[in-house]
């Protein structure tokens, strides 16, 4: 059975994103949710905690960045390809408080080979806080089983 054909696409992702799930702690940990996954893009959400705003009284970056990358991760994983940050960057627009939910939606904007380009939006009651760009890399292997097509004799 060739799970790329038995799912459709959107299905195929889903299935991808609950494998993933299952072996994120960080993600889980950090009361990410998912909201939305399909072929290139997800949406998942946070809420800023006492223990993410720094000494500002403000969400502190390296979370944001988190819930950035996590929600990156999920879509560039969404194809069944074992898939990798090979590099991302952040730019900061606001703040995030104490008690916001935010909203980071991941899209995809190139993939070619083993490389893709993802865009991601991170908002805190609808108003964008950061821009984030991810690079991906496929690494090899996948995240549900995919036996072999039998060859025609």
């Amino acid at each position: 059975m060739n799970v790329k054909a038995t799912l459709s696409p959107d299905d195929l992702a889903r299935a991808c994103a609950d494998a993933m799930w299952r072996e994120d702690d960080a993600s889980k940990g950090l009361g990410m949710e998912i909201l939305a996954v399909g072929p290139g893009h997800a949406t998942l959400t946070m809420t800023v905690q006492p223990h993410m705003v720094n000494g500002q009284r403000i969400a502190h970056g390296g979370f944001i960045f988190l819930l950035a990358d996590s929600t990156f991760a999920f879509a560039c994983n969404s194809r069944n390809e074992r898939t990798v940050a090979a590099q991302c960057d952040i730019t900061f627009i606001k703040p995030g408080k104490l008690g916001d939910r935010l909203v980071a939606t991941a899209r995809e904007i190139s993939r070619s080979g083993r490389s893709g380009i993802y865009d991601i939006s991170v908002t805190a009651n609808d108003v964008v806080i950061a821009e984030f760009r991810g690079h991906s890399r496929t690494v090899g292997g996948a995240w549900l089983p995919v036996e072999a097509e039998t060859k025609s004799t």
